[in-house]
């Protein structure tokens, strides 16, 4: 789903802190994943410190009723030479929407799908032939509204560093791998600002990744940016080397707030379009 919301409802409620939210269905946010035997050792240093880290900050089904059109998309993760990596794709020149961009792999929800985990693993497996039981869901992370107004849930799972993508040439054109640390410490950096269509000024984060293996440059940008530097951010604890719309202090309430403020702004746009 490539990166870049219908009747307003009532603003998310709040969460006293960092963590789930406890309410119906929450306990499915990390109950599904593959046996521990499809998966590096469950000792793996940098797995358990970024497990502990993610699992603070899964949001469960907290914004399930918001009144918007569901998509999600799946941040696959996995260790390369001690090292956490994303998977990502490339949208295929077919496409009506975003051809060649950079995206995870995710869509729309479908009728058949139970949640967002259900769709971010049904996408994944459409578009690069991963299956469901070779992913270990660990959580959901605070979700963004694309520029279509779909609000998309980002489902974060490990995978095997052996897995091999076979794109589904209808969608995807090809996959590479990015050291998770190289988007809080990027080599080729910038940004700018950008007013959705409700007004909201927001800042973009754009990246260009230089890849050795496939002799060429990515751009990354959009909200698929956005999911990998929050992702990154959550994971590392650290201050990245460019500025970002959060208190880094007090991650989880300040990017609550941020998507709060960004709903918020949908809201106001469509009772004021009545």
């Amino acid at each position: 789903m490539a990166a870049e919301r219908e009747e307003p409802g009532p603003a998310p409620r709040a969460c006293p802190g960092p963590g789930p939210c406890p309410g119906p269905g929450h306990e499915r946010g990390t109950a599904r994943g593959c046996p521990s035997s499809a998966l590096p050792a469950p000792g793996h240093g940098a797995m358990e410190r970024a497990r502990h880290r993610l699992r603070q900050f899964d949001i469960g089904d907290r914004f399930s009723g918001l009144p918007l059109p569901r998509a999600a998309v799946l941040l696959p993760l996995m260790v390369r030479a001690g090292r956490l990596h994303l998977l990502l794709t490339v949208r295929s020149l077919q496409l009506r929407r975003s051809p060649g961009e950079v995206c995870f792999p995710g869509g729309k929800r479908e009728d058949t799908d139970r949640d967002d985990i259900d769709t971010a693993l049904r996408e994944a497996k459409e578009e690069v032939g991963l299956q469901p039981e070779k992913v270990e869901v660990i959580c959901r992370l605070m979700p963004g509204i694309d520029k279509m107004n779909n609000l998309v849930t980002p489902v974060v799972g490990f995978i095997e560093e052996t897995f091999q993508v076979t794109p589904n040439p209808d969608e995807v054109s090809e996959a590479f791998v990015v050291p998770l640390e190289y988007f809080v410490k990027p080599l080729d950096y910038k940004t700018f600002s950008y007013k959705t269509s409700s007004g909201y000024s927001t800042r973009v984060h754009c990246f260009t990744y230089h890849d050795q293996e496939h002799r060429k440059s990515f751009k990354i940008w959009g909200l698929t940016a956005h999911f990998a530097v929050f992702l990154a951010l959550v994971i590392f604890g650290e201050r990245p080397t460019f500025e970002v719309d959060y208190d880094l202090d007090n991650l989880f309430s300040s990017s609550e707030n941020y998507f709060t403020n960004l709903y918020a702004s949908i809201h106001e746009r469509k009772k004021s379009n009545l």
